[in-house]
């Protein structure tokens, strides 16, 4: 999977070639501000998406680096790439996960005021787990939105099934 970079990208990066490898830069704070971003967008893509090394080359072929420019930038993404992945793992947001279920299906047949009512509610105790620590939310709905939530919810799964959906979860991970 070739890695495709922004106009930005490229003029943030378009910087590096002039430099070389020591001395004195010459250049100002912001050119050497952008050429880090440019670099930081270049390696954490990459380790996100685990681009193997023909695909890299591929990726930065089209900024018109020096081949030892590109054998560089390689070899820096090969030695950073489980650090940089480890880093984004911790720095994802821990999301609660499900743990259990209640419900209870409660009916109100009549009150003082009105002999014959039928009033159905149903409550929902949701268990969740994050981060060793355990919760519960109390939800209290009417049927009919009950069922609406539940069509939304199978309407959701159905797409997440699709190729495109299932293209950007393997992507996330």
């Amino acid at each position: 999977m070739l890695l495709v970079l922004s106009e930005a990208h490229k003029a943030d990066l378009g910087g590096l070639p002039p430099l070389g490898t020591a001395g004195k830069l010459n250049i100002g704070a912001e050119a050497v501000q952008h050429g880090v971003e440019g670099l930081t967008y270049l390696l954490t893509e990459s380790s996100k998406l685990m681009i193997s090394e023909i695909d890299f080359q591929d990726s930065i072929h089209v900024l018109g680096f020096s081949d030892e420019l590109n054998k560089l930038l390689f070899q820096l993404y090969l030695d950073n790439r489980k650090e940089i992945r480890r880093i984004l793992s911790e720095l994802a947001p821990k999301l609660p996960s499900y743990h259990s279920l209640e419900w209870r299906l409660d009916v109100q047949l009549a009150s003082r005021s009105l002999r014959q009512q039928i009033e159905p509610t149903v409550t929902i105790k949701l268990h969740l787990n994050q981060n060793e620590d355990q919760s519960a939310q109390v939800l209290q709905t009417d049927p009919s939105t009950l069922l609406h939530l539940i069509g939304q919810l199978e309407q959701a799964l159905g797409e997440m099934k699709t190729n495109h959906c299932r293209r950007i979860v393997r992507n996330m991970k």
